[in-house]
C-alpha cells in the first residue's frame, strides 16, 4: 500500500506539472493575440526560451534555495519513492517560470531579447525562491514571527502572492524602466491606440490558461489523500466571477471579458482551500472589476504602458488574493477558518515590498550594464523581424 501511495502522489504532481506547463501556452498566445502584428513571434520565442532558461536556474539553484535540496546526488537517490521528489520539482518549477511569462506581456513589443533573458535567470535562480522559501518552506523565521505575533501563518495555498502577485510586482518596475511604446502617448496628449491583433487567439490563451489553471490549484495539495473538491469549485466560482464583472465593468470588450477569468483565478489561488464557494464568487467578481478598473487607468490617466496589464492582473489582484484569504477564509463569512487578516495583509505586504525592491534592481542594474530597450529603428520594424529575422505570416510579406 505504501507503494501504491507513492506512486499515485507522484502520478498526481506529475499530472499536476503537465497541466500547468500547458498554461505557457496559453500565456503565448494571450501576448500573441494582444501584441501588434510585428511582435506575435517574439511573444511565443520568449515565452518558451524564458521557460528553458527558467529550468536550468531553478534545477541548478532556485529550487535549492527555497528549499534547501540539491540535485547533486547519484540517480539511484533521485529516483528514491518513485521519483516524487523531481516531479515536485517539475511542478513547482512550471510555478516558478510563470514569474518571467508574466513579466514578458508586460514590457512586450520594445524589450531587448537577451537582457530578458538575464532578468529571468536572476529572478527565477534567486529574488522567486527567497521569498517562496519564506512562504512555503518557513525560511528565515517569518511564517513563526507571524503565528506568534497574530496566531496564524501567512496562507497561500496555490500562489495569489508567491506568484502573480510576485510577478505582477516584478514587472512594474521593469515597465516604468522601459518607458511606453514609441508613439503610445504623443506630446500633444493624444494617444495612440494599439487594439489586440488577434481576438481568437487572445481568447485561445485565456482559454489554456483557464483549464490549466485546476491543475495549478487543485494539484497544489501535492499529494493524493490531500486533494480537495473544495478547491476545484472555489477556483471554478471566481472564474465566473471574474467574467462577469468583467463583461459589466468592461462593457462587452472581448479582451476584459477573456482576462476577466484570469483575474478571478490569480485572486482565489491564496484562500481556495479555505474559502466558500459563494465567498470565491464575490473574490473573483472583484478582482475582474478591478483588472478592468486599473488597467484603464494604468493606461489612460496615468500613462503607464503595461502592454498585457499584467500589474493590474497579477500584481493588484494577487495581492488582493492574499488579503481576501484572511476576510473570506474567516468563520465568520463561511470560510474554514485558521487564518488571520492580519497576518495576509503581512505577509502580503512583505511579498510585494521585496519585489518591487529586486524590480528595481534587477532591471536598473541591467539597463545601466547593457540597456533595456530595442532601438528606435528596431521597435519600428518590429520585434519579429529586428530579432527573429521573421514575420508570423512571411508568405504574406514576401516580394512578388
Amino acid at each position: 500500500m505504501e507503494a501504491l501511495k507513492q506512486g499515485s502522489d507522484a502520478l498526481f504532481i506529475l499530472l499536476g506539472g503537465i497541466m500547468v506547463l500547458a498554461m505557457h501556452a496559453g500565456f503565448a498566445f494571450l501576448e500573441l493575440g494582444t501584441v501588434r502584428k510585428k511582435n506575435q513571434v517574439n511573444a511565443l520565442v520568449k515565452i518558451l526560451v524564458d521557460f528553458s532558461v527558467s529550468t536550468v536556474m531553478y534545477f541548478v539553484l532556485g529550487y535549492g534555495v527555497a528549499y534547501g535540496t540539491s540535485f547533486f546526488v547519484g540517480a539511484e537517490q533521485l529516483a528514491a519513492r518513485n521519483g516524487y521528489e523531481l516531479v515536485k520539482f517539475f511542478f513547482l518549477l512550471t510555478f516558478a517560470a510563470a514569474i518571467p511569462a508574466i513579466i514578458s506581456g508586460g514590457i512586450a513589443e520594445r524589450a531587448r531579447f537577451g537582457p530578458q533573458l538575464i532578468a529571468t535567470a536572476v529572478l527565477v535562480g534567486v529574488v522567486y525562491p527567497l521569498f517562496e522559501g519564506v512562504a512555503w518552506n518557513q525560511a528565515f523565521g517569518i511564517q513563526a514571527w507571524l503565528k506568534s505575533a497574530t496566531g496564524a501563518e501567512f496562507h497561500d495555498f496555490a500562489g495569489s502572492v508567491v506568484v502573480h502577485a510576485m510577478g505582477g510586482w516584478l514587472a512594474l518596475p521593469a515597465v516604468l524602466l522601459l518607458g511606453a511604446r514609441r508613439n503610445r502617448y504623443r506630446k500633444d496628449g493624444a494617444m495612440s491606440a494599439h487594439p489586440p491583433s488577434n481576438i481568437p487567439f487572445l481568447a485561445l490563451g485565456a482559454w489554456i490558461l483557464t483549464v490549466g489553471w485546476f491543475g495549478f490549484n487543485v494539484m497544489s495539495a501535492q499529494t493524493i489523500d490531500k486533494i480537495s473538491g473544495l478547491v476545484a469549485v472555489n477556483s471554478l466560482m471566481a472564474m465566473v466571477g471574474g467574467t462577469l464583472a468583467a463583461l459589466a465593468a468592461g462593457r462587452n470588450d472581448p479582451g476584459f471579458v477573456h482576462n476577466g477569468p484570469l483575474a478571478g483565478l490569480v485572486a482565489v489561488c491564496a484562500g481556495s482551500d479555505l474559502m466558500h464557494p459563494l465567498g470565491a464568487l464575490v473574490v473573483g467578481a472583484i478582482a475582474g472589476a478591478t483588472f478592468v478598473i486599473m488597467f484603464t487607468l494604468t493606461q489612460n490617466r496615468w500613462k503607464i504602458d503595461d502592454v498585457l496589464g499584467v500589474w493590474p492582473l497579477h500584481g493588484l489582484c494577487g495581492a488582493w488574493g492574499g488579503i481576501a484569504a484572511g476576510i473570506f477564509g474567516s468563520k465568520a463569512l463561511g470560510g474554514l477558518g485558521g487564518v488571520s487578516f492580519t497576518s495576509q495583509l503581512a505577509g502580503t505586504l512583505i511579498g510585494v515590498a521585496w519585489a518591487l525592491a529586486a524590480g528595481f534592481a534587477v532591471y536598473g542594474g541591467i539597463k545601466a550594464a547593457t540597456g533595456l530597450r530595442l532601438s528606435a529603428e528596431q521597435e519600428y520594424e518590429g520585434a519579429d523581424l529586428a530579432i527573429h529575422r521573421i514575420g508570423a505570416t512571411p508568405e504574406r510579406e514576401a516580394p512578388w
